[in-house]
This record gives structure tokens, sequence and C-alpha cells, in this order.
């Protein structure tokens, strides 16, 4: 099964993680949410499977296309 790496479009601070490791996910699914510009921005699965691993934390600082999460299809 090939893993999917999803990674954030804009650079701010991980505001929010709603989904736990180990879950299914949904292609669209939000998996973090990042503060920029005083507005949060989702960051969403591109495609079905379950969360692998999580590779942020709350209050993280991250940059534009870095890694958040990886999901297994």
């Amino acid at each position: 099964m090939p893993d999917i790496r999803i990674v954030t479009e804009v650079a701010g601070r991980i505001c929010g993680l709603p989904v736990e490791l180990g879950a299914s996910v949904g292609g669209g699914d939000e998996i973090a949410f990042v503060e920029a510009m005083k507005m949060e921005i989702p960051v969403a699965s591109p495609a079905a499977g379950t969360l692998k691993s999580i590779l942020v934390a709350l209050d993280d600082v991250v940059a534009e296309g870095q890694v958040v999460a990886i999901v297994e299809t």
C-alpha cells in the first residue's frame, strides 16, 4: 500500500489536529488546521486511507509545503 504525504499550502502555526493517529480518513477530510494571517486554513487528505503518522504537534510552526502527516492507502 502506498503512503500519501499530506502537505500544508501555507506557512503558519498548527492550531488544530482533529484526527487521531490510526483513524480512517476520506479524500478531502481535514487532518490539521494552520493559523495564518488570523485565519484557520484546513489541511486536507488528498486520498482515503488510514492516518499512519502525524509529523507535527499543536503550536508547531510550519513552512509552506511541509509534510504534516502521512496516510496509508
